[in-house]
């Protein structure tokens, strides 16, 4: 990641250096953490936040299903994020907030431990590799699976659930894949390490359900609602992993990996190889968005001092969310 000047830590911004923790922090020991991850774009119209609120009021959500009192409201932490982006400087760059236990208790039990929150950014490309946007990425499935629903919340953004993630992650870079898909306890096709999945067959698209251990992502729900626009038939359904071997189409969506195509998956090709024309129509109608701010459903958080013609350098930190054109 590229070091930036400021982080924003328990209401204040301090320099890039000084932003540490302690040792026996309650979040190094057992994952009591909680985070999001959040793009800013420099579009035509100027440097704008994609889905601020909703990612912020996620953030409170994951909190609250792990028993975290924030010390803050989400009005507060919204402010400080585009605070954060300006004493920056950015135009466009990958936006962290996260919540974690600190000192105070050292046991599973997390009660007395404080809670801290901090804010970071940074500049971050394409999360998959470059050009994969265009040509696609191979994966594969990996051998670990994702959590049966009764042993802890996927639905929470927690860190603690990112060691999953991991596993599935390094496993395929070490086999010469960008990624790996699990599957869920059941035996069908959950998610990638930090990604959701779409399959298309015959001109409809077809998703994992949310009660199969995924993170039901933002992005996976901004896809659904440009599918919908453009009246292509969507379902949430179960997919058996032959599915994948025999798709037309597939993508994976994430706030990092945006709408990324896959091209093989373990070694079987999907469809010719190359990006196909549903992917592409959805991936066209979300760059719409997030490089020109057309038809932006409300999506976006505009930066106060950001240029119309997206030249400006210096942001401000007034919040002003535009309305859907």
């Amino acid at each position: 990641m590229n070091k930036t000047e400021k982080i924003w830590m328990n209401g204040e911004i301090i320099p890039f250096e000084d932003a540490k923790i302690h040792i026996l922090s309650h979040a190094i020991h057992y994952g009591s953490s909680m985070f999001e991850g959040i793009r800013c774009y420099d579009t035509d119209k100027g440097s704008a936040i994609l889905f601020l609120k909703e990612h912020v009021r996620r953030l409170f959500d994951s909190a609250k299903i792990y028993r975290v009192e924030m010390p803050y409201t989400q009005e507060e932490v919204e402010k400080a994020i585009v605070e954060l982006v300006s004493e920056n400087k950015h135009r466009s760059c990958y936006i962290r907030p996260i919540v974690y236990r600190g000192t105070g208790a050292l046991g599973v039990n997390p009660t007395g431990a404080s809670v801290e929150v901090a804010i970071a950014t940074w500049e971050w490309g394409s999360y998959l590799g470059e050009d994969v946007l265009e040509k696609g990425v191979d994966v594969k499935f990996s051998t670990w699976q994702r959590q049966a629903p009764n042993t802890f919340p996927a639905g929470a953004k927690a860190g603690g659930n990112y060691l999953n993630s991991q596993l599935i992650k390094m496993e395929a870079v070490m086999d010469g894949y960008a990624e790996g898909i699990a599957l869920d306890v059941f035996g069908y096709v959950s998610e990638g390490s930090g990604e959701n999945i779409f399959v298309i067959r015959d001109g409809q698209i077809m998703t994992p359900v949310s009660s199969q251990s995924i993170l039901p992502g933002i992005t996976r729900g901004a896809v659904m609602t440009i599918a919908e626009d453009l009246d292509i038939p969507l379902k949430e359904t179960m997919i058996n992993r032959e599915m994948l071997y025999v798709a037309d189409e597939i993508f994976m969506t994430g706030t990092a990996a945006e709408i990324t195509p896959v091209r093989s998956v373990d070694k079987y090709t999907v469809g010719d190889g190359k990006i196909g024309p549903i992917t592409k129509k959805l991936q066209q109608s979300y760059f719409d968005v997030i490089k020109h701010g057309e038809n932006s459903r409300g999506w976006l958080t505009f930066l106060s001092g950001a240029s119309t013609n997206g030249t400006d350098g210096v942001l401000g930190s007034k919040i002003t969310t535009n309305s859907a054109s």
